[in-house]
């Protein structure tokens, strides 16, 4: 299994575990991903979700190996955005699996180690966010020709400006969570391997609450579903310069460029 489920009460902890991949997301992943999240909002028995990732590592993105083994691009390729979508009406997954869900409970980031590429815009895309202080976030998807196709061009400017969202997204550089936080990326910093320890804390502040009235002002504060649905079908058209590009970038990854964050030589 390369996601695990566990339940603490009325929280429910999701956990990527591809150890060996920095918990990368390869299509079967999304796809459970997807599944848990879907099944999280349908589940009477829990009211708030965290999602953190394994072996001291958030998550690196989407696998780069599978895009250019064939088997990524058959997925991406199936995922295309029909104009008029509306995630509240048309739940349906994205590349890295939630990231074009709208749900009614919120969802806390547990962050450890990287939270790069894909792996930022699944941060991006939960409600809160809290972050090792060691941790690493960054558009590392940048060196590879690899567009943001998961709500990371639509999340990040609404969420931290659109100056500091133009410097994440065009330079690709390593943001420390520090800094994170500074830009409003990250709503809290603990020391290293307790983010998972302090999400289920505020887990928990928020269970206190009566819950009808939070998520509702929760759904409120997050716009129009039309609009977001809009936004991230025009995020989507980009996908297409993955085959001029991001191909090419892809194969390099998997030939071994880039291993433990060094992109010189790319």
């Amino acid at each position: 299994m390369t996601v695990n489920i566990s339940d603490q009460g009325r929280v429910r902890v999701i956990e990527i575990h591809r150890p060996t991949a920095r918990n990368a997301v390869d299509p079967e992943t999304a796809r459970a991903l997807y599944q848990a999240f879907t099944a999280f909002d349908e589940d009477q028995a829990v009211d708030v979700a965290i999602l953190t990732g394994g072996a001291g590592t958030f998550c690196a993105g989407f696998d780069l190996k599978t895009a250019a083994d064939g088997r990524g691009a058959a997925w991406i390729g199936g995922l295309d955005i029909p104009e008029g979508w509306n995630p509240l009406d048309d739940p349906m997954p994205g590349p890295m699996g939630p990231t074009r869900l709208m749900l009614s409970k919120p969802v806390i980031a547990a962050v450890e180690g990287f939270a790069v590429a894909g792996g930022l815009e699944l941060a991006a895309w939960c409600d809160l966010r809290v972050a090792s202080e060691a941790a690493v976030f960054g558009v590392f998807c940048r060196r590879w020709g690899v567009p943001l196709i998961d709500g990371g061009t639509v999340r990040l400017p609404r969420m931290i400006g659109q100056g500091r969202a133009n410097d994440m997204i065009l330079t690709g550089r390593p943001v420390p969570a520090p800094e994170a936080q500074a830009m409003g990326l990250v709503n809290e910093t603990v020391p290293e391997g307790q983010a998972l320890a302090r999400a289920l804390e505020l887990a928990q502040d928020l269970l206190r609450f009566p819950q009808m009235c939070m998520r509702a002002d929760h759904l409120s504060a997050r716009g129009d579903a039309a609009d977001l649905g809009a936004a991230l079908r025009r995020e989507w058209q980009s996908v297409a310069t993955f085959a001029a590009e991001g191909a090419a970038g892809a194969a390099r990854f998997a030939s071994g460029k880039g291993r433990g964050g060094d992109f010189s030589g790319i």
